[in-house]
Order: C-alpha cells, then structure tokens, then sequence
C-alpha cells in the first residue's frame, strides 16, 4: 500500500540531500514536488494544499539543530504533519455498553459484509466479546449466504429473517435474540446504497433511529480515491457516523481516501482491511502508517501480529526443546503457519524499517511457502521428528512426494539444520556471551 506515493515523497526530499540549511528557495521546490505527489495519489486538492503550506511554514521557522539535515528535518516534519491528517491520535471503538450496536453502512460492493465477519473475529479473538451478526441486507440474497458462511467460519452466530422485507424489524428481531442469548456485540450488515437514493437514505436513518448504534463505521472501498471521500461526505451528513472503515488497502491503492477522509469529514479512520482473510484487519494507528508512508517501517504492528499469534504454553514447550537440540519439521512446520497468520508477506517486510524500499520491486506471493509445505508434508512422521534420519534415499522420496526436485529439498534441510544451529546457540547464554567476546570492537 502506499508505494507510488512514498516512492514519490523519497524523490522530493532528494531535493534538499546534500543542502547545508533550510531556505524559502528549495523548500518552495520541496513543497511542490510533495504537493504534485499528493494529488498524484488522488488526495484532496485543498487537503493537499494546506497540507504542504503547514509543512513549508514550520519548516522555514524550524530551528534546525548543526546534527540535523535539512532532509531528515523535513522527514521529521512530514511524518507529525501527516500523521495529524490522518487524526493524528489513534481512535478507538466504543465497547462499553452491554450489549454494544454497531450499524455497518456503505456503498454497493465496499466490502462491508466480509469486515462484518472480520469486525466479529477482531471482537471475539482479541477483545474477548460475544458477537451476534444481523443480516440486515434485504435486497441482495448472497449478502445473507456470505453472512452465514462467514459467521460460520469464525464460530459467530447469525440471525436471519429471510420471509422478512422490513430491516428495522429484522434488527430490533436479531437485538432482542442477541440479548436473549448473552451477546455482548450486535453487528448489523445493512444493505450497500448510493447517495443519490433518496429512499434508501431514508431506510437507513430508520434503521439508526430504530437501535440507536453506539457506533456507526461508514466502509470505503480505498481503491475509489476521491470518489470515497465524497461518497463519506454526504453519508456522514445523513448518519453522523462515529468512524470510517478503509477496505481493499491491500490492493492497487494511492492512498488519496486515508490521507483526505480525515479533514473532508472530520470523523476518524478506524479500522483498514488488509487482505481476503478473516484475520487481516487492523486497528487505524496514523503515527505509524505515517511512518510506513515515508518508508521508515512499523516495527510495533509487527510485534504486535507476532503476539496475537503467540501461544505462551507453546512458546516454553518449543524453547525447551530448542534447549535440547530437539527442534523438528514438526516444529518449523507450526511456526511457518503462525507466520503466515500474520499477513501477505510484502505487508510484512513493509513494515521492517528500509526493507520496504528494497522490496518494492520484488513479487512476493500469498503462497511463498508452498513448497516448503509440501516437503515437510512428504515427509514420514519420523523424518519429521528425527530430521537427522533423512539420508539420500529419502531426499529422493521426499523430492518426488512433494512435487519439487532434489535441490529443493537439499536446499530446504541445510537452512534448517543451520537455524537449528543458531537457535542452540542463542538459547544458551555462555555460548551468546562467548559469541560476543568473538565479535570484531
């Protein structure tokens, strides 16, 4: 997400690499390099422009200390002006009330049923929540199936009222369910409408008027730009929704609906969708996509991805063994699936400072770890216990199971027998501090 624009945001800071101080002159040339980069990402064009002249002023009153460039000042500067336009503080969700109701609004084809599901799994997984999903969609019949197929694959319950045409009675028929059965969450799935339907605007703000939502999440297709920040414009002016949910930031997006829906609309970006999978869902923290904007990583989501997959009971067992020399394929096979749990893994590396920028031009697939997979799944379960066992014969078995060749499968079991190596060192103190005390000073 967001490459085109950092990439074009690096180039305009080359302006003032290699410029002893800050002047009006290449400040000026600066800001326009900046400006062009925003309305290239389909920002709002006076977004953009009061932007760039809040950046350009404080830059040129800006105290610039002898250990600063001029470049890293203006860094510096754009990651605070940009994380401010993004609503600068990150903006939670309002959970207190037993039971909470959050009414789901937006375009056709936004993506608001598959973030139902995903607001669901967030609540229950992370949160500790009981949800209930109201398929409030009366018009599209595959909005409630996605809805149930949905609830079904995160353990989440569904109501539905299929004879029913009256979304107001089917929420207030789903809330009472919700509260009969001890669900603390109520998500309604309300039909995608276009603006200009006045009738279906109308619906809508009976529905609100009927449950009385604690919140209100209006879901943004990001990849519409501009279109998006219009659409939330006349939305947020019939529904007053308390946050946006930006969807699809995974795709082909310039980034224009994150950096301007903010100041249009004056309401806070949530949550962003980041994928296909149930789990690929982030809190909106703009300080750190600020930060990934200009290409300097956020290593704090993805500590904090790592976490939620973590399994403390897990974690000791497999430092025991790792303690023991007795780390297996059973045991890289785990960690591979609790990695890919996480995220696509260029969303990843983006988020490792300085290695975004030198991924940008590198295809990494959703299924890198195919083959790695299949070799381990070939393998018997004593080879997958014992590895030390795999002689050549084996090798040979095992490369034609998974469909691979020899040098794969050769390839695969040095870089596991070399990270066996280095997790016996690392687990053993003496062994790291004489390792240290070995280190060139």
């Amino acid at each position: 997400m967001f490459e085109n624009l950092s990439d074009k945001l690096d180039r305009a800071f080359k302006v003032l690499k290699g410029q002893g101080t800050i002047t009006e002159i290449n400040v000026a040339e600066t800001m326009k390099e900046i400006r062009k980069a925003l309305l290239d990402a389909d920002v709002n064009y006076k977004t953009a422009k009061a932007f760039t002249d809040d950046v350009r002023q404080k830059a040129l009153g800006a105290n610039v200390l002898t250990a600063v460039s001029p470049g890293q000042l203006l860094t510096k500067l754009m990651n605070d002006e940009l994380a401010a336009l993004m609503g600068g503080t990150t903006a939670d969700l309002n959970i207190n009330a037993n039971p909470t109701i959050i009414l789901i609004a937006g375009l056709n084809g936004a993506g608001k049923t598959t973030f139902t599901g995903k607001l669901a799994n967030y609540l229950k997984t992370q949160k500790n929540k009981k949800p209930l999903l109201i398929a409030d969609d009366i018009y599209r019949p595959a909005a409630i199936d996605q809805l149930m197929v949905l609830g079904e694959q995160i353990g989440v319950p569904v109501y539905v009222n299929r004879e029913s045409k009256d979304p107001i009675a089917i929420a207030r028929e789903g809330i009472a369910q919700a509260k009969q059965n001890g669900n603390n969450v109520i998500i309604i799935d309300t039909a995608g409408r276009l603006a200009i339907d006045e009738a279906m605007m109308v619906e809508i703000e009976q529905v609100k008027a009927a449950v009385n939502p604690h919140e209100i999440l209006f879901v943004v297709d990001s990849m519409t730009g501009q279109d998006a920040v219009n659409t939330a414009k006349v939305f947020n002016e019939r529904l007053d929704f308390t946050g946006v949910v930006l969807t699809k930031l995974d795709g082909d997006t310039r980034g224009g609906a994150a950096l301007s829906i903010k100041s249009v609309v004056n309401k806070p970006i949530k949550f962003i969708g980041t994928g296909e999978k149930m789990e690929a869902i982030d809190v909106f923290h703009p300080d750190r996509m600020a930060s990934r904007i200009l290409g300097m990583g956020d290593v704090v989501s993805l500590v904090e991805r790592a976490q939620m997959q973590f399994d403390e009971k897990e974690a000791a067992e497999l430092q025991k063994k790792i303690r023991k020399n007795k780390f297996d394929f059973n045991d890289f096979y785990s960690q591979i699936q609790q990695i890919k749990k996480m995220g696509n893994m260029k969303d990843l590396m983006g988020m490792i400072p300085g290695v975004g920028k030198m991924m940008k031009d590198v295809e990494i697939q959703d299924d890198a770890f195919k083959n790695v997979e299949a070799i381990i799944q070939s393998m018997t379960p004593g080879e997958k216990e014992n590895p030390d066992s795999i002689n050549q014969s084996r090798r040979n078995r095992i490369a034609k199971g998974s469909g691979t060749d020899l040098a794969e499968v050769n390839r695969l079991i040095k870089q596991f027998e070399d990270m066996r190596k280095v997790m016996k060192q690392m687990s053993n103190p003496a062994a790291m501090a004489s390792m240290m005390k070995r280190m060139p000073r």
